[in-house]
């Protein structure tokens, strides 16, 4: 009889390996499918009121659409009585004040600054609306759209001297360009008279005693061209979202411009930005306050002083504009040696503002600066501050320190003279423009400079 085949038996080494890389596979699963649970997790709680899908949520992140520069209130700047007394203020008080933002979104939050208080500062309430007729600089609110800001999931918070806080995300429909109502209430108010504001805001704002968070209109308040307390607004935004953010003085603080016309030139900057879909997505930031210098304090912090927390620490900041020395120019005496020493230390200042932000991934862009030929306080007349200046925007010009040079000195200038203004831009006083001026100035910032949110440079 034929024998039976027999079964071929494994290779000792074969049965090995099979018993090795059984449990392997095992384990490999189940990393797997854990990896896909954690990713999975994550998407739903980092969205911030996304879809919950890990790449939207990705995609998305905090950007700024509205700052105001924090500074200590002056005497004349504070809150008129009864709302300053002898040792507090806002103590029972409401504020409301409205902000043009930039870029819009679906979802917000807010920053509340108590930068220079030396006082703890109590929010007892807040809510944000739309403004009537979606005007600045009015009381009165669109009903329907009052909504309660919560910290931490709390009506109220207490802001550390010194420090901010920030609000929980809030669903909020924001209109690109739109103005947002944002009102609080202190009851305390704070006990103290180290306030910290945005004296410039060239926007009215409103006190009252008592709380109306709530209320439609305030017809009995007390209108004050100032913002107090509230320095940013951000939104939940898409991938190519970004901020430019802009260092100046009174000349981009919007001196000279209109009292609620949001025309400076930062404001009509922006409205070019979004009449083309290659920059409608990018906000700009004016981190700018009057009388502000480079070099040493004036009104607020220098600016080697406030950069990391005027701009550096700004959410989703990927250009910044440095239009700032005027006043350094111009504080400094009118001889011959005070002016190359400034000129010497400007320049130097300009070298370690770009290093910072380049540090962080930040294109910069310097601004020539404007002349003042004929104003009262700057125009020494043996040309000593005009000299410097001439030789402060050659070094900007030719330098090769910025990313790309923004020519305001060529724009407005006027070529029959070229130490002076053109007599049509400025306010008067040959120094600060006025709407018109500020038109030229955003007319003169090329666009292109914006167009795609930039890769992370290599600055070696």
């Amino acid at each position: 009889m034929p024998t039976k085949p027999s079964t071929p038996r494994r290779a000792p080494f074969a049965h090995l390996i099979t018993r090795l890389l059984t449990p392997l596979v095992l384990i490999l699963a189940l990393v797997v499918t854990s990896s896909a649970l954690v990713a999975l997790a994550k998407g739903i709680r980092g969205g911030e009121g996304g879809t919950g899908s890990p790449s939207s949520s990705a995609a998305r992140h905090w950007v700024n659409t509205w700052t105001a520069m924090p500074q200590l209130t002056e005497p004349g700047n504070m809150p008129p009585p009864p709302f300053t007394e002898d040792r507090a203020v806002l103590a029972d008080t409401t504020l409301r004040q409205t902000v043009r933002v930039s870029t819009g979104g679906e979802r917000l939050r807010l920053r509340f600054s108590n930068a220079f208080g030396d006082t703890a500062l109590p929010l007892t309430a807040v809510t944000v609306a739309l403004p009537l007729d979606g005007r600045a600089g009015v009381a009165a609110i669109e009903p329907g759209t009052l909504r309660r800001v919560t910290f931490g999931g709390r009506g109220s918070a207490t802001v550390p001297a010194g420090a901010q806080v920030v609000s929980d995300a809030l669903d909020f429909d924001l209109r690109p360009g739109s103005n947002l109502t944002v009102t609080a209430y202190l009851a305390e108010g704070q006990p103290s008279l180290a306030l910290t504001s945005h004296p410039g805001s060239r926007t009215t704002s409103y006190l009252q005693k008592a709380d109306r968070t709530r209320d439609l209109d305030l017809p009995e308040a007390t209108p004050v061209n100032h913002w107090y307390l509230l320095s940013d607004v951000e939104v939940l935004s898409g991938r190519g979202t970004a901020a430019v953010a802009v260092l100046g003085d009174s000349l981009t603080d919007g001196r000279g411009s209109t009292t609620n016309g949001n025309n400076r030139w930062p404001d009509q900057f922006l409205d070019r930005l979004h009449a083309r879909a290659a920059t409608s997505d990018v906000a700009v930031l004016n981190q700018a306050a009057g009388g502000n210098r480079v070099l040493n304090d004036g009104l607020g912090p220098n600016v080697l002083a406030r950069l990391d927390r005027d701009v550096l620490s700004r959410s989703g900041v990927s250009w910044l504009v440095v239009f700032e020395g005027v006043n350094d120019l111009g504080t400094a005496a009118a001889t011959p040696a005070a002016q190359r020493s400034v000129t010497a230390e400007l320049t130097a200042a300009y070298e370690q503002i770009v290093v910072r932000a380049h540090a962080q991934g930040i294109r910069v862009y310097g601004a020539t600066l404007t002349p003042f030929g004929g104003n009262t306080m700057y125009d020494d007349p043996d040309g000593h501050r005009e000299s410097a200046r001439q030789a402060v925007n050659s070094w900007i010009r030719t330098s090769g320190t910025f990313d790309a040079v923004i020519d305001f000195d060529r724009a407005v200038r006027d070529p029959r003279d070229p130490r002076k203004l053109l007599p049509t831009l400025h306010d008067g006083d040959w120094l600060h423009l006025n709407p018109e001026g500020c038109r030229t100035l955003a007319a003169a910032v090329p666009v292109r400079l914006f167009q795609g949110v930039p890769a992370r440079l290599d600055v070696g």
